[in-house]
């Protein structure tokens, strides 16, 4: 079965309520984050953004395409940039950059002394979910002109891996959205 038809099965077979994604958004001045270690043969590979945001996005039971654009249309709505004249403004019309990194540890619940992950998607759902997030995000920096216009970028963590990241914050400035 394909990951977007398993997605939509589990879609309809989880429970319905509750959130069906979680993003942190941490407004920053510089990020870095490691994608891939070194290795015998080759160095560290890093992206690296500036101005902008880092977005941790862990997708739960239930979620599904219409998630996505959902949570793309929000997150790249959403006024929690701060212009250097103290305006809150989308990450869009700062414009800046932005660096999106899976995060399937937003999903656990505690319960006891521990973390559980029952409520998060199967890894290779939510794979498929967030490599549709990303590429959702970037067709948007693509087309909007003040993006364009300042070579604003979007990069990407790798899925399922442990990743090293630094970030410049100018704030802190962070906050949680559930969709």
């Amino acid at each position: 079965m394909s990951a977007a038809k398993e997605c939509d099965s589990q879609s309809s077979q989880s429970d319905m309520s509750g959130p069906k994604a979680r993003v942190v958004i941490q407004q920053c001045l510089s990020a870095k984050l490691l994608v891939k270690p070194a290795t015998e043969n080759t160095p560290d590979i890093f992206v690296q953004i500036n101005r902008g945001v880092v977005m941790f996005v862990c997708f739960l039971q239930g979620s599904s395409s219409e998630t996505v654009q959902k949570l793309v249309k929000t997150v790249l709505g959403v006024r929690l940039s701060e212009t250097d004249g103290g305006r809150l403004v989308s990450v869009l019309d700062l414009p800046g950059d932005v660096l999106i990194v899976p995060q399937a540890t937003l999903g656990g619940r505690l319960k006891g002394t521990t973390m559980q992950y029952h409520k998060n998607v199967d890894k290779a759902v939510g794979e498929q979910l967030y490599n549709d997030f990303v590429g959702a995000v970037q067709g948007i920096f693509d087309t909007h002109a003040a993006t364009v216009e300042q070579g604003c970028s979007v990069h990407k963590g790798t899925y399922g891996n442990r990743q090293v990241l630094s970030v410049e914050t100018n704030g802190p400035f962070t906050h949680v959205i559930e969709i």
